[in-house]
């Protein structure tokens, strides 16, 4: 049977593989919305220049939240309440989504709302990470 700290190693190991993923996807997608929205198969961007611009800004900010308190140690609890801010992030996509007829287009949004709470759940209760 597994000891607590080799559970809590592995935590932390599947938690630092979702947070770099979770990053990775809101990066790109922010840099896509912000420098080449054309590239972009969502008609919602054609339609919202200044949302896309907004959103790129958002999902930026939501990539490097996730990953870079964690990762450099400085305030690392701020990570999860960059996981809880992607959630109500995908919540609202949802219901923009929604809103516009697009349902069939949120599973990556509800996929991203359970890896950001799991995220914030590991990195609150049970593999924190220490400040410097």
């Amino acid at each position: 049977m597994p000891t607590e700290q080799k559970i809590s190693k592995k935590i932390n190991i599947i938690l630092w593989i979702a947070q770099t993923l979770l990053a990775a996807v809101f990066i790109w997608a922010g840099f896509m919305k912000i420098f080449l929205p054309s590239n972009l198969p969502f008609p919602w961007i054609r339609d919202n220049a200044n949302l896309a611009l907004i959103t790129g800004v958002v999902d930026l900010l939501a990539g490097i939240g996730i990953m870079l308190p964690a990762l450099i140690r400085i305030k690392p609890e701020l990570t999860a309440y960059a996981a809880y801010g992607t959630i109500v992030l995908m919540i609202a996509a949802s219901i923009f989504h929604i809103s516009r007829g697009e349902a069939k287009d949120i599973g990556v949004n509800i996929f991203v709302i359970v890896l950001a709470a799991f995220i914030a759940w590991g990195r609150q209760k049970k593999a924190p990470l220490k400040p410097k």
